[in-house]
Order: structure tokens, then C-alpha cells, then sequence
């Protein structure tokens, strides 16, 4: 039994009648989340239509539970990988699967129920008031956030400020944002990395090199503890290091690009000011 839904003529229901959107989507990329991931589909049904999971080579039977889940639920898909290939590379499969679907927005949120579902129709409504912008959620601390991963935030954001110089990157590592598909697909699809860990700061970067506006909003986040059936993939001695490398490349790379930059950011700075 799904918790938190309706059941109705043998399907799950959502608890509230949605309309289907025909341009936003919400992607949900999962790797071993266990009964985390039935309670993050349940909540974003809640609040929206359509959605998609992408299963990243899970072995921890959440693959058929999200194939069940979405037989029983209206406009709830599931794409499966073989294969645990990273979080960047499991969005990017969703980005593919929703271009082709004819989708051109989507908002990201980890299956691990750390994000705010209920937020999910308010950056919607960002995104379709201004289509080129990306949405980015800054997160709202609480008393469950580990000092630790608070810091880590703080030291790539500040990262993020020099690779952009200063646009406007509140939160470079939180996930729940809504992105324009083409865009993410085409710097994804001109890189090798941005595959794992390294996937929210990068592409955060990258479209704001594209000239893509940026929209900040603030978003609690909660982390579960293990008794709480938390779930946490991270690893911070590989994921650190990955992050280093990032940056390096980044910042060098923006070396190249600096005039370019720039020009972006005094137009930006222009557009703002005119508004």
C-alpha cells in the first residue's frame, strides 16, 4: 500500500485532481532510496503531472515498487538503467526521455524526501512566467542539517561566484530547481563530466555561461537520520575530490571565456535594473 493517496477503482489517486501539464515535468532520478522513494512519488503526485522516475541501477527492489506505482498512477512514468551511473547521468537520461516526449522544462528533486514537494506548483509558475530563467531552490536549514554539509555548501557557492563572477548563484548544490530541457541537454551533452556528484554545481555554472537568468528561491530541506530510513549516497573524500576538480576546471575554463562572461553579467546587471 502507497501511503498518503486515495485508492480508487484499483488505482492510486492522488488526494487532489492536478491538471496535467503539457511543458513542465517533474524528474526524479533514484539510486537505492528504499521506502524514501515511495514517499517522495506520493508527495510530488500530490502536487503535480506528470512525473518521471529514473531508476539508476538500484538493487534495492525500488525498481518494481516505482513500476507498480506508476501502473496504478496517472501520469506517473518510470524509465529503468541497467546500470548505477551517477546522478547527472540519470538526469540525463530523463532529459532525453522528456524531450521526446515534447517537455520543455523539468524539476529536479532527489528521491531521498529531503525536498520540498509542496513547493513543486510555486516553481512551476516561476519557470512559466519566465521560460529562460533556471529556477534555483536556496535551501532553509534546520536543526537536521549537518554542520558539516552546511559548510560544504558554503565553500561551493563561493566557488560558484568566481566561475560566474558574482551572478547571482545563491545555492550551487541544492537540487530542486526547474531548468529549460534543451538548455541542460545541449551543456550536457558538449561535456563528459557533470555525470555524478559533480552534476548541480556544473550545470548551474554552465547555463549561466549560456546566458540563462537565474531565479533564487528559498526552500527548507530536511535530513533524515539513518532511524529515519535517511539515505545518503555521499561520499566525501571521492565527492570532494570530485567537486575540487570541478572547480579547477571551471574557473579555468572561465579564463577563456572571461569577455563572454562579462558581457553576460552587464547584461544582466542592465535587464535587472530596466525591471
Amino acid at each position: 500500500m502507497f501511503v498518503s493517496d486515495r485508492q480508487k477503482d484499483g488505482r492510486v489517486m492522488p488526494a487532489a485532481a492536478i491538471a496535467a501539464s503539457a511543458t513542465h515535468l517533474v524528474l526524479i532520478p533514484s539510486y537505492n532510496t528504499g521506502p524514501r522513494l515511495v514517499e517522495t512519488m506520493c508527495a510530488a503526485r500530490r502536487y503535480w503531472d506528470p512525473i518521471l522516475i529514473v531508476i539508476d541501477g538500484s538493487t534495492d527492489g525500488t525498481a518494481d515498487i516505482a513500476r507498480r506505482y506508476a501502473e496504478r498512477t496517472p501520469g506517473v512514468s518510470v524509465l529503468v538503467q541497467a546500470d548505477n551511473r551517477g546522478k547527472g547521468a540519470a538526469v540525463l537520461a530523463g532529459l532525453r526521455e522528456a524531450q521526446r516526449r515534447g517537455f520543455t522544462h523539468v524539476l529536479t528533486m532527489d528521491a531521498d524526501g529531503q525536498h520540498p514537494a509542496e513547493l513543486i506548483p510555486q516553481f512551476m509558475a516561476m519557470s512559466n512566467s519566465d521560460p529562460r530563467a533556471v529556477v534555483l531552490g536556496v535551501p532553509r536549514y534546520d536543526a537536521s542539517a549537518p554542520w558539516i554539509r552546511v559548510f560544504g555548501h558554503w565553500i561551493s557557492n563561493r566557488c560558484a561566484d568566481v566561475a560566474t563572477l558574482w551572478a547571482g548563484i545563491e545555492d550551487a548544490l541544492f537540487g530542486f530547481r526547474v531548468y529549460p530541457v534543451a538548455d541542460l541537454g545541449c551543456v550536457m551533452e558538449e561535456t563528459r563530466w557533470m555525470r555524478g556528484f559533480d552534476f548541480d554545481p556544473e550545470a548551474a555554472v554552465r547555463l549561466c555561461w549560456r546566458g540563462l537568468r537565474l531565479v533564487n528561491c528559498p526552500a527548507p530541506v530536511k535530513y533524515f537520520s539513518p532511524e529515519e530510513d535517511g539515505v545518503s549516497h555521499f561520499r566525501y573524500l571521492r565527492d570532494n575530490a570530485l567537486l575540487t576538480w570541478m572547480n579547477v576546471r571551471l574557473i579555468s575554463e572561465l579564463l577563456t571565456r572571461i569577455v563572454r562572461v562579462a558581457s553576460l553579467r552587464a547584461k544582466s546587471r542592465a535587464e535587472a535594473a530596466a525591471s
